[in-house]
């Protein structure tokens, strides 16, 4: 390496200082392609996530999320000591759910619903 003088300091630092803003453009490509590719996945939403992800993919609490998946509730994944979750499984499993709102049950049938759920029967009383 050859020796610097003071008066090659500007010539230096203007190299340096062009060669972190290569970098920068560089690490920026980088991050915007992974970025792309973390928002589309592989076309079929196979994306995997981490815990806070999929916190605020669904809009849970991470003692909950923990709780649930130590109960086989949410599916996923334990490597060690973290979980891997895929926002496709996750969203199936939202899906899974849900409850079928265009069924409108009758008054009868709504009562009948209720009679059949109770444990106990009521005693009839013979008179």
């Amino acid at each position: 390496m050859e020796e610097l003088s003071f008066n090659d300091l500007p010539k230096v630092m203007s190299q340096v200082l062009d060669k972190v803003e290569g970098l920068e453009k560089a690490l920026n490509g980088l991050k915007d392609e992974l970025g792309s590719k973390r928002n589309h996945g592989d076309g079929n939403g196979h994306i995997p996530m981490t815990i806070d992800e999929a916190c605020e993919f669904l809009r849970m609490k991470k003692s909950t999320m923990y709780y649930n998946l130590e109960h086989g509730n949410i599916p996923g994944i334990r490597r060690g000591k973290k979980y891997i979750l895929f926002k496709d499984e996750l969203i199936h499993w939202l899906e899974g759910g849900r409850t079928n709102s265009d069924a409108v049950m009758s008054a009868e049938e709504f009562n009948a619903s209720i009679m059949d759920s109770q444990k106990r029967k009521p005693k009839i009383f013979k008179l």
